[in-house]
């Protein structure tokens, strides 16, 4: 998702019935005003009105909008409404209900992946269930977050080296967050996964179903979660695929974690390509060439393959290059980038640009306390972390921990207590890069007799589709509610 630059007008707040929100999430780094606790429950009397979504070349997907208090605390109080998309069960006869998918980032368009096509899901889920999802609160079509495009350009370096930066980071955060306040308007300060679970309750009553069934997926496990805990007995079934664990209580456990599985990711590309003959490096020692390149892109001298003539940072080259290759588990991709980048002509040294942050930031700091108290405890932060992760510095976690600095927190982090709700199914991969095998374990634990861990013996950012084992344990508990054997684990399928 691309930022919008530059854009002043203040986003109206949609009166009930109205059309919904339009425009893109911006990036921006800031977060958001704690709100009093949400008591309100949905009411079960909004109508979805379905029209076409009005893309022609993507046929098939229907588009309403649902209106919502701007503070379920406050439910008399401003509204707006929430982008909604679906597409309907290819076997009517067969149909179970809809299901309703909660989108990843945070900041992905759940509107999006629907108009788009919704290949994520297996055939059979897509005979069986209308499949709904949306944009939540601050996102796409539902009330954007937005902030100044000259403000957002201003950015400093999120690598902090010296008390100073520390302070200079702390005072931008402050003028970023006013200013995005004063353009994206009320909803600002209520952008947190506690609001967007009533927000989920809603849809599930504007759609007509007694219990909830969903799919969330990354991020939206955050949500999925929550909504079980809030509402546990309204679920009827939820996947819960490569889990957030909302319970990692502190900043440096949290760093430590996400450092460890993207490390961890990077030892299996590297074991990987020592005995894979088709990879480009093959005989080669990976991790001196990836240094290497670390090298170059921190000197400004390594070329932006999708830049021409332009330098990559060695940010980008973690979590542009890398990181998106590991979500995929395309092995053999990573390699022959690297070995392009390898033989590539260096650039005179040059100053490398200031990586974007994910359009989202200021949903992930509503949700994530990640305090740091000044610059050591930040450099001690960066050491620990480039000790779990030697070949991946300067990984995204850090930088939206830099983000998020002085930002009221409005959901922070807790022990999950969703005891009352069904079977609860949690799926994720061994080697998952960005929400690791231990978060899985830990958060079906605090599920208790609810958590029911299915594990694919493979990597990547995802898992359901993975294979016959993984589509046929899904297909069987979301359709008829039959529960994987507890300890279900499922063999790797041959990656590239």
């Amino acid at each position: 998702m691309s930022p919008t630059r530059g854009r002043s007008a203040l986003p109206r707040i949609a009166a009930r019935g109205t059309a919904m929100v339009a425009g893109a999430a911006v990036a921006v780094v800031t977060g958001l005003a704690a709100a009093p606790a949400v008591q309100a429950s949905p009411p079960a009397s909004e109508i979805l009105r379905w029209a076409p979504c009005g893309d022609p070349a993507k046929p098939g997907a229907e588009c309403a909008a649902l209106s919502v208090p701007v503070d379920w605390a406050h439910p008399d109080g401003p509204r707006l409404d929430l982008a909604v998309a679906r597409r309907k069960a290819t076997d009517p006869g067969a149909r179970v209900a809809s299901m309703v998918f909660g989108p990843g980032g945070p900041g992905d368009s759940g509107v999006e992946r629907v108009v788009s096509g919704i290949g994520r899901f297996s055939p059979e889920v897509r005979r069986r269930f209308d499949v709904v999802s949306f944009d939540p609160r601050g996102v796409g079509g539902s009330n954007p977050v937005t902030c100044s495009g000259d403000l957002l350009a201003q950015r400093p370096s999120p690598q902090l080296r010296s008390q100073a930066d520390f302070d200079a980071t702390m005072a931008y955060n402050r003028r970023l967050r006013a200013d995005c306040r004063a353009r994206t308007g009320p909803v600002f300060d209520h952008l947190d996964t506690a609001q967007t679970v009533r927000d989920l309750d809603a849809l599930r009553a504007a759609l007509g179903e007694r219990k909830l069934t969903f799919h969330g997926s990354s991020y939206g496990t955050l949500l999925g979660a929550q909504y079980a805990e809030t509402y546990p007995r309204r679920v009827r079934a939820m996947v819960l695929e490569s889990v957030m664990d909302h319970s990692v209580a502190t900043t440096r456990d949290f760093l430590r974690s996400e450092a460890a599985t993207a490390q961890d990711s990077f030892e299996e590309f590297v074991k990987w390509c020592a005995g894979a003959q088709d990879c480009a490096l093959h005989g080669r020692d990976v991790r001196a060439v990836w240094q290497g390149l670390l090298a170059r892109a921190g000197r400004g001298e390594l070329e932006d393959p999708a830049k021409p003539g332009t330098a990559l940072s060695s940010p980008d080259l973690v979590n542009k290059i890398a990181f998106r290759k590991f979500y995929q588990a395309d092995h053999a991709g990573l390699a022959a980038a690297i070995a392009g980048l390898d033989g590539s002509k260096p650039l005179p040294a040059s100053p490398t640009s200031i990586a974007q942050l994910p359009s989202a930031t200021p949903l992930f700091c509503s949700d994530w306390h990640l305090p740091v108290r000044d610059y050591e405890e930040y450099a001690s932060l960066v050491a620990m972390m480039n000790t779990a992760a030697p070949d991946l510095p300067h990984l995204l976690p850090i930088q939206m921990t830099t983000a998020c600095l002085g930002a009221p927190t409005a959901n922070p982090q807790h022990r999950l207590d969703a005891h009352a709700a069904p079977p609860i199914l949690v799926s994720s991969a061994l080697h998952d890069p960005a929400t690791g095998y231990p978060w899985a374990v830990s958060v079906a634990r605090q599920l208790g007799r609810s958590g029911v861990l299915l594990t694919y013996e493979g990597h990547g950012h995802g898992s359901v589709t993975r294979g016959p084992c993984m589509e046929d344990a899904v297909n069987a508990y979301l359709t008829d509610l039959a529960v994987p054997p507890r300890g279900t684990s499922c063999p790797a399928v041959p990656r590239t």
